[in-house]
Protein backbone atom coordinates (compact mmCIF):
# COMPACT_ATOMS: atom_id res chain seq x y z
CA UNK A 1 0.00 0.00 0.00
CA UNK A 2 1.27 3.35 -1.03
CA UNK A 3 2.18 5.50 2.36
CA UNK A 4 0.89 8.94 1.98
CA UNK A 5 3.62 12.09 3.01
CA UNK A 6 1.86 14.54 5.38
CA UNK A 7 2.91 18.44 5.26
CA UNK A 8 4.61 18.79 8.26
CA UNK A 9 6.85 15.55 7.25
CA UNK A 10 7.59 17.71 4.28
CA UNK A 11 8.70 20.91 6.54
CA UNK A 12 10.89 19.04 8.28
CA UNK A 13 12.62 17.27 5.03
CA UNK A 14 13.17 20.84 3.84
CA UNK A 15 13.98 22.04 6.69
CA UNK A 16 16.79 19.14 7.39
CA UNK A 17 17.93 19.87 3.61
CA UNK A 18 18.82 23.28 4.53
CA UNK A 19 20.72 22.69 6.90
CA UNK A 20 22.78 20.30 5.41
CA UNK A 21 23.26 23.19 2.42
CA UNK A 22 24.31 25.58 5.02
CA UNK A 23 26.68 23.12 6.93
CA UNK A 24 28.13 22.18 3.37
CA UNK A 25 28.82 25.69 2.91
CA UNK A 26 30.06 26.28 5.71
CA UNK A 27 32.75 24.02 5.52
CA UNK A 28 33.77 24.31 2.02
CA UNK A 29 34.52 28.05 2.64
CA UNK A 30 38.06 29.09 2.57
CA UNK A 31 39.33 28.90 6.46
CA UNK A 32 42.16 31.38 6.37
CA UNK A 33 44.49 32.14 9.73
CA UNK A 34 45.83 36.01 9.81
CA UNK A 35 49.50 35.95 9.03
CA UNK A 36 52.05 37.52 10.48
CA UNK A 37 53.56 39.45 7.48
CA UNK A 38 52.83 39.65 4.52
CA UNK A 39 53.73 41.21 1.77
CA UNK A 40 52.56 43.04 -1.06
CA UNK A 41 52.20 44.43 -4.82
CA UNK A 42 55.35 43.18 -5.45
CA UNK A 43 57.21 41.90 -8.59
CA UNK A 44 57.92 38.28 -7.09
CA UNK A 45 60.34 35.87 -8.72
CA UNK A 46 59.57 32.35 -6.66
CA UNK A 47 62.20 30.43 -8.61
CA UNK A 48 59.48 28.00 -9.05
CA UNK A 49 59.32 26.41 -11.99
CA UNK A 50 55.33 25.63 -11.74
CA UNK A 51 54.62 29.21 -10.52
CA UNK A 52 57.52 31.18 -11.94
CA UNK A 53 55.80 34.82 -10.64
CA UNK A 54 54.16 36.17 -7.65
CA UNK A 55 52.66 39.56 -6.04
CA UNK A 56 52.41 38.76 -2.55
CA UNK A 57 53.46 36.74 -0.01
CA UNK A 58 51.81 35.64 3.66
CA UNK A 59 54.23 34.63 6.44
CA UNK A 60 53.25 32.59 9.24
CA UNK A 61 55.73 31.19 11.72
CA UNK A 62 59.23 31.29 9.43
CA UNK A 63 57.36 29.61 6.90
CA UNK A 64 55.58 30.59 3.77
CA UNK A 65 51.97 30.21 3.96
CA UNK A 66 50.85 31.34 0.82
CA UNK A 67 52.65 33.02 -2.81
CA UNK A 68 49.90 34.66 -4.45
CA UNK A 69 48.96 36.44 -7.68
CA UNK A 70 46.89 38.90 -7.02
CA UNK A 71 47.41 41.54 -4.04
CA UNK A 72 43.06 41.49 -3.49
CA UNK A 73 44.03 37.83 -2.33
CA UNK A 74 46.60 38.59 0.28
CA UNK A 75 44.55 41.29 1.66
CA UNK A 76 42.54 37.63 3.50
CA UNK A 77 45.57 37.46 5.74
CA UNK A 78 45.87 40.49 6.64
CA UNK A 79 44.48 40.74 10.65
CA UNK A 80 44.89 43.08 13.14
CA UNK A 81 48.23 41.66 14.26
CA UNK A 82 49.55 41.32 10.66
CA UNK A 83 52.80 43.30 9.91
CA UNK A 84 52.06 44.41 5.96
CA UNK A 85 54.88 45.83 4.09
CA UNK A 86 53.96 47.51 0.50
CA UNK A 87 56.29 46.74 -2.08
CA UNK A 88 55.38 49.74 -4.23
CA UNK A 89 56.89 47.46 -7.25
CA UNK A 90 60.03 46.39 -5.16
CA UNK A 91 61.64 43.06 -7.11
CA UNK A 92 61.30 40.09 -4.35
CA UNK A 93 63.68 36.76 -5.16
CA UNK A 94 64.04 33.59 -2.58
CA UNK A 95 66.71 34.63 0.14
CA UNK A 96 70.30 34.76 -1.63
CA UNK A 97 72.56 31.70 -0.37
CA UNK A 98 76.31 32.57 -1.02
CA UNK A 99 77.86 29.41 -1.83
CA UNK A 100 80.95 30.16 -0.95
CA UNK A 101 82.97 32.32 2.05
CA UNK A 102 85.89 32.43 3.97
CA UNK A 103 84.01 34.27 6.84
CA UNK A 104 87.18 33.99 9.21
CA UNK A 105 88.57 36.88 6.79
CA UNK A 106 85.76 39.10 5.63
CA UNK A 107 85.57 41.12 8.64
CA UNK A 108 89.42 41.93 9.37
CA UNK A 109 88.77 43.37 5.67
CA UNK A 110 86.06 45.51 7.13
CA UNK A 111 87.67 46.31 10.54
CA UNK A 112 91.72 45.21 10.14
CA UNK A 113 93.73 47.01 7.32
CA UNK A 114 92.61 46.82 3.41
CA UNK A 115 95.92 47.85 1.34
CA UNK A 116 95.09 45.88 -1.77
CA UNK A 117 94.06 49.10 -3.67
CA UNK A 118 97.29 51.12 -2.22
CA UNK A 119 100.09 52.04 -4.15
CA UNK A 120 101.43 55.58 -2.27
CA UNK A 121 102.13 57.03 0.88
CA UNK A 122 98.43 58.74 0.53
CA UNK A 123 96.69 55.70 0.17
CA UNK A 124 98.33 53.61 3.18
CA UNK A 125 98.65 56.81 5.68
CA UNK A 126 94.66 56.97 5.40
CA UNK A 127 94.13 53.69 5.82
CA UNK A 128 96.68 52.81 8.96
CA UNK A 129 95.62 55.96 10.47
CA UNK A 130 91.89 54.45 9.89
CA UNK A 131 92.45 51.31 11.35
CA UNK A 132 94.23 53.04 14.16
CA UNK A 133 91.59 54.80 15.59
CA UNK A 134 89.63 51.57 16.22
CA UNK A 135 92.46 49.60 18.05
CA UNK A 136 93.26 49.79 21.67
CA UNK A 137 97.34 50.56 22.59
CA UNK A 138 99.34 47.51 21.61
CA UNK A 139 96.74 45.89 19.53
CA UNK A 140 99.15 44.81 16.14
CA UNK A 141 97.73 45.76 12.66
CA UNK A 142 98.20 43.20 10.28
CA UNK A 143 98.95 41.93 6.73
CA UNK A 144 97.06 44.61 4.55
CA UNK A 145 98.28 43.14 0.91
CA UNK A 146 99.20 46.03 -0.65
CA UNK A 147 99.77 46.56 -4.38
CA UNK A 148 97.40 44.16 -5.44
CA UNK A 149 95.74 46.60 -7.89
CA UNK A 150 98.88 48.38 -8.76
CA UNK A 151 99.73 47.75 -12.37
CA UNK A 152 95.86 47.40 -13.25
CA UNK A 153 93.27 49.95 -10.54
CA UNK A 154 90.40 48.50 -9.86
CA UNK A 155 88.05 47.98 -12.86
CA UNK A 156 90.22 47.44 -15.12
CA UNK A 157 89.76 44.86 -18.32
CA UNK A 158 93.82 44.43 -18.78
CA UNK A 159 93.73 46.43 -22.23
CA UNK A 160 96.43 48.43 -20.21
CA UNK A 161 99.31 46.81 -19.01
CA UNK A 162 101.88 49.31 -18.77
CA UNK A 163 101.82 49.76 -15.26
CA UNK A 164 104.72 51.40 -13.34
CA UNK A 165 108.14 50.55 -14.27
CA UNK A 166 109.21 49.53 -10.22
CA UNK A 167 106.78 48.28 -7.76
CA UNK A 168 105.94 51.01 -5.20
CA UNK A 169 107.88 50.63 -1.55
CA UNK A 170 107.08 52.49 1.44
CA UNK A 171 108.59 53.21 4.54
CA UNK A 172 107.89 53.58 7.74
CA UNK A 173 108.64 57.06 8.59
CA UNK A 174 105.17 56.72 6.23
CA UNK A 175 102.97 55.71 9.42
CA UNK A 176 105.19 56.21 12.51
CA UNK A 177 103.23 59.39 13.74
CA UNK A 178 99.54 57.30 13.14
CA UNK A 179 100.83 54.26 14.82
CA UNK A 180 103.11 55.38 18.00
CA UNK A 181 101.07 52.74 20.40
CA UNK A 182 100.04 49.81 17.29
CA UNK A 183 102.92 47.50 16.21
CA UNK A 184 102.48 46.80 12.14
CA UNK A 185 103.56 43.88 10.44
CA UNK A 186 101.78 44.60 6.75
CA UNK A 187 102.26 42.47 3.10
CA UNK A 188 102.22 43.13 0.03
CA UNK A 189 100.00 41.45 -2.33
CA UNK A 190 102.48 38.83 -3.07
CA UNK A 191 104.26 38.38 0.15
CA UNK A 192 107.43 38.68 -1.13
CA UNK A 193 107.88 41.97 0.77
CA UNK A 194 106.78 43.17 4.56
CA UNK A 195 106.48 46.59 6.20
CA UNK A 196 107.11 47.28 9.69
CA UNK A 197 106.84 50.44 11.68
CA UNK A 198 108.81 51.18 14.73
CA UNK A 199 106.46 49.85 17.22
CA UNK A 200 106.48 46.62 15.70
CA UNK A 201 110.70 46.36 15.59
CA UNK A 202 110.69 47.50 19.15
CA UNK A 203 108.18 44.59 20.15
CA UNK A 204 110.69 42.45 18.51
CA UNK A 205 113.59 43.45 20.22
CA UNK A 206 115.25 44.81 16.41
CA UNK A 207 115.19 48.53 16.76
CA UNK A 208 118.98 48.47 16.84
CA UNK A 209 119.84 45.50 15.47
CA UNK A 210 120.86 44.40 11.67
CA UNK A 211 119.52 40.99 10.78
CA UNK A 212 119.01 39.26 7.44
CA UNK A 213 116.28 40.11 5.54
CA UNK A 214 115.95 43.92 6.90
CA UNK A 215 116.50 46.62 4.39
CA UNK A 216 119.08 49.54 5.45
CA UNK A 217 118.47 53.25 4.33
CA UNK A 218 120.91 55.76 3.23
CA UNK A 219 121.07 56.46 7.30
CA UNK A 220 122.06 53.10 8.34
CA UNK A 221 118.87 52.96 10.13
CA UNK A 222 115.56 49.69 8.81
CA UNK A 223 113.63 51.54 6.49
CA UNK A 224 110.81 48.99 7.99
CA UNK A 225 110.72 46.96 4.96
CA UNK A 226 111.15 43.15 5.49
CA UNK A 227 111.76 40.86 2.40
CA UNK A 228 110.19 37.43 1.99
CA UNK A 229 110.76 33.95 4.45
CA UNK A 230 114.21 35.48 5.93
CA UNK A 231 115.37 35.62 9.59
CA UNK A 232 113.61 38.97 10.04
CA UNK A 233 110.47 38.14 9.14
CA UNK A 234 110.67 34.92 11.88
CA UNK A 235 111.62 37.16 14.29
CA UNK A 236 108.94 39.96 13.59
CA UNK A 237 106.28 37.27 13.52
CA UNK A 238 107.44 35.58 16.82
CA UNK A 239 106.44 38.90 18.31
CA UNK A 240 103.22 39.30 17.03
CA UNK A 241 100.40 39.50 19.71
CA UNK A 242 97.35 37.71 18.66
CA UNK A 243 94.31 39.20 18.36
CA UNK A 244 91.83 39.31 21.22
CA UNK A 245 88.33 37.46 21.42
CA UNK A 246 86.52 40.61 21.39
CA UNK A 247 88.41 42.06 18.32
CA UNK A 248 87.47 38.56 16.55
CA UNK A 249 83.83 38.65 17.29
CA UNK A 250 84.02 42.56 16.10
CA UNK A 251 85.10 41.28 12.78
CA UNK A 252 82.58 38.68 12.63
CA UNK A 253 79.76 41.35 13.98
CA UNK A 254 81.17 43.51 10.88
CA UNK A 255 80.88 40.67 8.24
CA UNK A 256 77.47 39.84 9.61
CA UNK A 257 76.69 43.28 9.07
CA UNK A 258 77.66 43.28 5.81
CA UNK A 259 75.99 40.16 4.62
CA UNK A 260 72.56 41.37 5.82
CA UNK A 261 72.81 44.31 4.30
CA UNK A 262 73.55 42.70 0.90
CA UNK A 263 70.35 40.34 1.27
CA UNK A 264 72.61 37.45 2.12
CA UNK A 265 70.45 34.83 4.10
CA UNK A 266 73.03 32.18 4.11
CA UNK A 267 76.33 31.09 3.50
CA UNK A 268 78.32 27.89 2.59
CA UNK A 269 81.84 28.70 4.67
CA UNK A 270 84.98 27.50 4.64
CA UNK A 271 85.16 26.93 8.15
CA UNK A 272 88.04 26.89 10.85
CA UNK A 273 87.60 25.05 14.18
CA UNK A 274 88.06 28.54 15.74
CA UNK A 275 85.59 30.59 13.84
CA UNK A 276 82.67 27.49 14.33
CA UNK A 277 82.79 28.49 18.24
CA UNK A 278 82.65 31.86 17.01
CA UNK A 279 79.29 30.92 15.52
CA UNK A 280 78.50 29.22 18.29
CA UNK A 281 78.98 31.78 20.45
CA UNK A 282 77.20 34.68 18.59
CA UNK A 283 74.30 32.17 17.72
CA UNK A 284 73.68 32.03 21.31
CA UNK A 285 74.02 35.28 22.14
CA UNK A 286 70.95 36.17 19.54
CA UNK A 287 73.47 38.00 17.33
CA UNK A 288 74.25 35.17 14.47
CA UNK A 289 72.18 36.99 11.25
CA UNK A 290 72.42 34.28 8.85
CA UNK A 291 72.27 30.74 8.59
CA UNK A 292 75.62 29.17 8.33
CA UNK A 293 76.68 25.75 6.47
CA UNK A 294 80.19 24.75 7.18
CA UNK A 295 82.80 23.47 5.40
CA UNK A 296 85.45 22.16 7.38
CA UNK A 297 88.87 20.93 5.79
CA UNK A 298 88.84 17.57 4.31
CA UNK A 299 92.02 16.34 6.95
CA UNK A 300 88.79 16.73 10.03
CA UNK A 301 86.68 13.97 8.43
CA UNK A 302 87.94 11.33 10.78
CA UNK A 303 87.97 13.10 13.47
CA UNK A 304 84.23 14.65 13.22
CA UNK A 305 83.46 10.96 12.94
CA UNK A 306 84.40 9.88 15.91
CA UNK A 307 82.83 12.98 17.32
CA UNK A 308 79.40 11.65 16.12
CA UNK A 309 79.25 15.05 13.90
CA UNK A 310 78.26 14.52 10.18
CA UNK A 311 75.91 16.97 7.28
CA UNK A 312 73.34 18.69 9.23
CA UNK A 313 74.17 18.44 12.16
CA UNK A 314 75.32 21.20 14.98
CA UNK A 315 78.32 21.58 16.18
CA UNK A 316 77.59 21.79 19.72
CA UNK A 317 74.30 20.40 19.99
CA UNK A 318 74.93 17.33 17.18
CA UNK A 319 71.34 18.03 16.58
CA UNK A 320 69.42 18.73 13.43
CA UNK A 321 70.08 23.10 13.07
CA UNK A 322 69.03 25.13 10.14
CA UNK A 323 70.51 27.72 11.00
CA UNK A 324 74.27 26.93 12.10
CA UNK A 325 75.24 22.51 11.04
CA UNK A 326 77.79 20.89 9.12
CA UNK A 327 77.64 20.70 5.63
CA UNK A 328 80.46 18.79 3.06
CA UNK A 329 84.16 18.74 3.80
CA UNK A 330 86.46 21.04 1.67
CA UNK A 331 89.42 19.67 -0.43
CA UNK A 332 92.27 21.32 -2.92
CA UNK A 333 93.93 20.32 -5.65
CA UNK A 334 95.65 23.29 -7.26
CA UNK A 335 96.63 27.07 -6.64
CA UNK A 336 94.97 30.34 -7.76
CA UNK A 337 95.58 31.84 -11.09
CA UNK A 338 96.48 35.52 -9.18
CA UNK A 339 99.78 33.56 -8.51
CA UNK A 340 100.42 31.49 -10.92
CA UNK A 341 99.52 28.74 -9.21
CA UNK A 342 96.28 27.07 -11.35
CA UNK A 343 97.01 23.89 -12.99
CA UNK A 344 97.56 23.38 -16.44
CA UNK A 345 98.08 20.64 -18.85
CA UNK A 346 100.23 23.50 -20.98
CA UNK A 347 101.92 25.95 -19.45
CA UNK A 348 101.62 29.56 -18.31
CA UNK A 349 101.53 32.13 -21.55
CA UNK A 350 103.81 34.17 -19.49
CA UNK A 351 106.03 31.91 -17.86
CA UNK A 352 106.94 29.14 -20.36
CA UNK A 353 107.61 26.03 -18.30
CA UNK A 354 105.51 27.14 -15.09
CA UNK A 355 102.27 24.49 -14.97
CA UNK A 356 100.93 25.62 -12.34
CA UNK A 357 101.13 23.31 -8.57
CA UNK A 358 99.71 20.84 -7.50
CA UNK A 359 98.61 22.08 -3.90
CA UNK A 360 98.33 20.30 -0.05
CA UNK A 361 95.18 18.47 -0.65
CA UNK A 362 93.85 19.82 2.60
CA UNK A 363 94.90 22.95 4.57
CA UNK A 364 97.17 21.18 7.22
CA UNK A 365 98.82 17.93 5.27
CA UNK A 366 102.52 17.51 6.48
CA UNK A 367 102.76 14.45 4.07
CA UNK A 368 101.71 15.81 0.74
CA UNK A 369 103.21 14.56 -1.90
CA UNK A 370 102.65 16.55 -5.09
CA UNK A 371 99.76 14.81 -7.26
CA UNK A 372 99.15 12.28 -4.87
CA UNK A 373 95.64 11.88 -6.05
CA UNK A 374 95.45 8.43 -3.69
CA UNK A 375 95.67 10.16 -0.64
CA UNK A 376 92.59 12.54 -1.63
CA UNK A 377 90.54 9.57 -3.01
CA UNK A 378 91.59 8.10 0.40
CA UNK A 379 90.79 11.16 2.38
CA UNK A 380 87.57 11.53 0.90
CA UNK A 381 86.60 7.98 1.37
CA UNK A 382 87.01 8.41 5.12
CA UNK A 383 84.72 11.50 4.79
CA UNK A 384 81.74 9.50 2.52
CA UNK A 385 82.21 6.69 5.86
CA UNK A 386 81.22 9.89 7.94
CA UNK A 387 78.33 10.21 5.69
CA UNK A 388 79.79 13.83 4.34
CA UNK A 389 80.73 14.98 0.90
CA UNK A 390 83.72 16.62 -0.95
CA UNK A 391 83.37 20.18 -2.20
CA UNK A 392 87.10 20.09 -4.24
CA UNK A 393 88.79 23.28 -4.83
CA UNK A 394 90.11 23.12 -8.61
CA UNK A 395 91.14 25.94 -10.87
CA UNK A 396 92.91 24.85 -13.97
CA UNK A 397 92.34 22.79 -16.89
CA UNK A 398 94.20 20.15 -15.26
CA UNK A 399 92.94 20.60 -11.77
CA UNK A 400 89.35 20.47 -12.95
CA UNK A 401 90.32 17.26 -15.42
CA UNK A 402 92.19 15.38 -12.37
CA UNK A 403 89.02 16.23 -10.15
CA UNK A 404 86.74 14.73 -12.71
CA UNK A 405 88.67 11.92 -13.03
CA UNK A 406 88.39 11.14 -9.26
CA UNK A 407 85.12 11.10 -9.01
CA UNK A 408 84.13 9.18 -12.05
CA UNK A 409 86.08 6.32 -10.36
CA UNK A 410 84.04 6.81 -6.95
CA UNK A 411 80.79 7.04 -9.21
CA UNK A 412 82.25 3.44 -10.93
CA UNK A 413 82.20 2.46 -7.22
CA UNK A 414 78.99 2.97 -6.67
CA UNK A 415 78.71 6.23 -4.87
CA UNK A 416 75.85 8.25 -5.46
CA UNK A 417 77.14 12.06 -6.33
CA UNK A 418 74.78 14.13 -5.60
CA UNK A 419 75.87 17.07 -3.81
CA UNK A 420 80.04 16.68 -5.30
CA UNK A 421 81.05 20.14 -5.71
CA UNK A 422 84.31 20.89 -8.33
CA UNK A 423 85.06 24.57 -6.61
CA UNK A 424 86.08 27.35 -9.05
CA UNK A 425 85.63 25.34 -12.09
CA UNK A 426 87.47 28.30 -13.10
CA UNK A 427 89.32 26.88 -16.87
CA UNK A 428 87.42 24.14 -17.81
CA UNK A 429 88.63 21.95 -21.37
CA UNK A 430 85.78 21.50 -24.15
CA UNK A 431 85.90 17.62 -23.25
CA UNK A 432 84.81 18.56 -19.87
CA UNK A 433 81.58 20.32 -19.89
CA UNK A 434 79.44 17.44 -20.36
CA UNK A 435 81.64 15.18 -17.38
CA UNK A 436 79.39 17.76 -15.11
CA UNK A 437 75.85 16.29 -15.81
CA UNK A 438 77.44 12.84 -16.38
CA UNK A 439 78.22 12.64 -13.00
CA UNK A 440 75.90 14.87 -11.09
CA UNK A 441 78.76 16.79 -9.97
CA UNK A 442 77.69 20.76 -9.27
CA UNK A 443 79.65 23.33 -10.77
CA UNK A 444 80.26 25.50 -7.84
CA UNK A 445 81.62 29.08 -10.02
CA UNK A 446 82.37 32.59 -8.43
CA UNK A 447 81.01 35.02 -11.21
CA UNK A 448 82.72 38.20 -9.95
CA UNK A 449 86.37 36.78 -10.85
CA UNK A 450 85.08 37.78 -14.48
CA UNK A 451 85.25 40.94 -13.84
CA UNK A 452 88.28 41.25 -11.46
CA UNK A 453 90.52 38.71 -13.33
CA UNK A 454 90.17 39.55 -16.94
CA UNK A 455 92.81 41.94 -16.26
CA UNK A 456 95.23 39.89 -16.44
CA UNK A 457 93.80 36.40 -17.75
CA UNK A 458 94.63 36.27 -21.36
CA UNK A 459 98.80 37.40 -20.52
CA UNK A 460 98.53 34.63 -18.39
CA UNK A 461 97.45 31.32 -20.64
CA UNK A 462 96.28 33.06 -23.83
CA UNK A 463 93.13 33.83 -25.75
CA UNK A 464 92.01 29.89 -26.88
CA UNK A 465 92.21 28.56 -23.07
CA UNK A 466 90.47 31.82 -22.10
CA UNK A 467 87.32 30.04 -24.16
CA UNK A 468 86.93 27.69 -21.31
CA UNK A 469 87.41 30.07 -18.44
CA UNK A 470 84.39 31.40 -16.33
CA UNK A 471 82.27 29.18 -19.43
CA UNK A 472 78.81 28.92 -17.74
CA UNK A 473 76.80 29.24 -20.90
CA UNK A 474 78.52 26.07 -22.00
CA UNK A 475 78.40 24.72 -18.63
CA UNK A 476 74.49 24.92 -18.41
CA UNK A 477 74.04 23.77 -22.28
CA UNK A 478 75.61 20.72 -21.19
CA UNK A 479 73.43 20.45 -18.36
CA UNK A 480 75.44 21.41 -15.12
CA UNK A 481 74.04 23.01 -12.20
CA UNK A 482 75.53 25.50 -11.01
CA UNK A 483 76.37 26.94 -7.85
CA UNK A 484 77.54 31.07 -7.25
CA UNK A 485 79.75 31.84 -4.57
CA UNK A 486 81.31 35.48 -3.89
CA UNK A 487 85.15 33.74 -2.70
CA UNK A 488 84.43 36.95 -0.50
CA UNK A 489 86.45 38.59 0.47
CA UNK A 490 89.14 37.38 -1.81
CA UNK A 491 92.60 36.44 -2.25
CA UNK A 492 95.79 37.99 -1.55
CA UNK A 493 96.09 39.12 -5.41
CA UNK A 494 92.16 39.86 -5.92
CA UNK A 495 89.28 42.04 -3.70
CA UNK A 496 86.32 40.34 -4.38
CA UNK A 497 82.77 42.16 -3.54
CA UNK A 498 79.74 39.54 -2.35
CA UNK A 499 77.13 42.18 -3.03
CA UNK A 500 75.03 39.94 -5.44
CA UNK A 501 74.59 42.35 -7.85
CA UNK A 502 78.31 42.19 -8.74
CA UNK A 503 78.22 38.53 -9.29
CA UNK A 504 74.74 38.76 -11.71
CA UNK A 505 75.95 41.93 -13.35
CA UNK A 506 79.49 39.72 -14.29
CA UNK A 507 77.61 36.29 -15.48
CA UNK A 508 74.77 39.01 -17.75
CA UNK A 509 77.47 40.83 -18.86
CA UNK A 510 80.84 39.74 -18.42
CA UNK A 511 82.18 43.36 -17.85
CA UNK A 512 84.65 45.38 -15.59
CA UNK A 513 82.56 47.68 -13.25
CA UNK A 514 83.72 50.27 -15.95
CA UNK A 515 81.43 48.15 -18.36
CA UNK A 516 84.23 46.95 -20.52
CA UNK A 517 84.43 45.22 -22.92
CA UNK A 518 81.42 46.72 -24.25
CA UNK A 519 80.28 43.80 -25.84
CA UNK A 520 81.96 41.84 -22.50
CA UNK A 521 84.12 39.65 -22.38
CA UNK A 522 84.15 36.07 -24.25
CA UNK A 523 80.23 37.34 -24.58
CA UNK A 524 78.74 34.05 -25.90
CA UNK A 525 79.04 32.78 -22.39
CA UNK A 526 76.70 35.54 -21.09
CA UNK A 527 73.86 33.88 -19.31
CA UNK A 528 70.09 35.51 -18.53
CA UNK A 529 69.40 36.95 -14.66
CA UNK A 530 67.09 34.50 -14.33
CA UNK A 531 69.93 31.29 -14.16
CA UNK A 532 71.97 33.83 -12.63
CA UNK A 533 69.22 34.04 -9.59
CA UNK A 534 68.46 29.91 -9.61
CA UNK A 535 72.16 29.37 -9.30
CA UNK A 536 71.94 31.79 -6.12
CA UNK A 537 68.85 30.53 -4.41
CA UNK A 538 67.53 26.89 -5.43
CA UNK A 539 70.05 25.73 -6.65
CA UNK A 540 72.86 26.27 -3.61
CA UNK A 541 69.56 25.13 -1.19
CA UNK A 542 69.68 21.94 -3.78
CA UNK A 543 73.69 21.61 -3.14
CA UNK A 544 72.72 21.57 0.86
CA UNK A 545 70.27 18.61 0.34
CA UNK A 546 67.46 21.30 1.50
CA UNK A 547 65.72 22.18 -1.96
CA UNK A 548 62.66 20.33 -0.61
CA UNK A 549 62.14 23.18 2.50
CA UNK A 550 63.66 26.49 1.15
CA UNK A 551 65.53 27.85 -1.86
CA UNK A 552 62.12 28.75 -3.98
CA UNK A 553 59.29 30.61 -2.33
CA UNK A 554 56.36 28.21 -2.22
CA UNK A 555 53.98 27.36 0.31
CA UNK A 556 55.34 25.74 2.88
CA UNK A 557 58.93 26.64 2.58
CA UNK A 558 60.98 28.57 4.92
CA UNK A 559 60.33 32.14 4.81
CA UNK A 560 63.99 33.50 3.56
CA UNK A 561 63.75 36.60 1.00
CA UNK A 562 65.62 38.99 -0.29
CA UNK A 563 63.83 42.34 -2.03
CA UNK A 564 65.65 44.94 -4.37
CA UNK A 565 64.78 47.93 -4.83
CA UNK A 566 64.41 47.34 -8.96
CA UNK A 567 63.14 44.21 -11.08
CA UNK A 568 66.65 42.17 -11.92
CA UNK A 569 64.98 40.85 -15.05
CA UNK A 570 63.53 43.66 -17.03
CA UNK A 571 66.03 46.80 -16.05
CA UNK A 572 69.10 47.33 -18.61
CA UNK A 573 72.16 44.96 -17.51
CA UNK A 574 74.05 48.08 -16.75
CA UNK A 575 71.85 48.94 -14.05
CA UNK A 576 72.10 45.69 -12.49
CA UNK A 577 75.12 47.73 -10.36
CA UNK A 578 72.71 50.05 -8.75
CA UNK A 579 70.35 47.86 -7.55
CA UNK A 580 70.37 47.82 -3.52
CA UNK A 581 68.79 45.52 -1.48
CA UNK A 582 65.80 47.41 0.83
CA UNK A 583 64.80 44.19 3.31
CA UNK A 584 66.64 40.69 4.49
CA UNK A 585 64.21 38.23 5.86
CA UNK A 586 65.31 35.23 7.33
CA UNK A 587 63.01 32.45 8.88
CA UNK A 588 60.21 35.06 8.78
CA UNK A 589 62.08 38.09 10.57
CA UNK A 590 63.02 40.96 8.59
CA UNK A 591 67.18 41.19 9.98
CA UNK A 592 67.92 44.39 7.97
CA UNK A 593 65.25 47.19 6.37
CA UNK A 594 67.16 49.64 4.56
CA UNK A 595 66.22 53.49 5.97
Amino acid sequence: MKRSISPHHTFLGLFFTFLLLVNIVSCTKEQITPADLVLMNGEIFTADVDNPSAKALAITGNKLTAVLSENARAEKYIGDKTKVIDLEGKFVTPGIIDGHVHFNRAGSLIIDANLMTVSDEKGLREEIGRVAELLEQEEWITRGLWGAYEQWTLGDAGDDTSGKAEAWRPNRSMIDDLTPDNPCLLCRFDYKEWLVNTAALKAAGMENEKIEGMEIGGDGKPTGVIFGETPALKRLRQAVKPKSHKRMLDENRAALKALREAGVVEIHDIATPEQTKRFIELQESGELTCRVWLRPDLSRGAKLKEQGLTIGLHPKSKQKDMWLRYGALKGYIDGIMGTHGALFFEPYDDQPGNYGNWRRHTSDDPEFKIGNMEKMYNLIKVGIEGRFVPNVHAIGTRGVAEMLDLYERLKNEGEDLTGYRVIHAQVIRSQDFSRFKALNVIAEVNPYHISDDMRWMEERIGHERCKGAYAFKSLLDNGAILSFGSDWPGTSAALYHMHPKYLIYAAVARKTLKGTPEEGWFPEQRISVEDALKAYTINNAYATFEEDIRGSLEEGKLADITIFDRNLLTIPEDEILQAEVTHTIIDGKIVYKKD
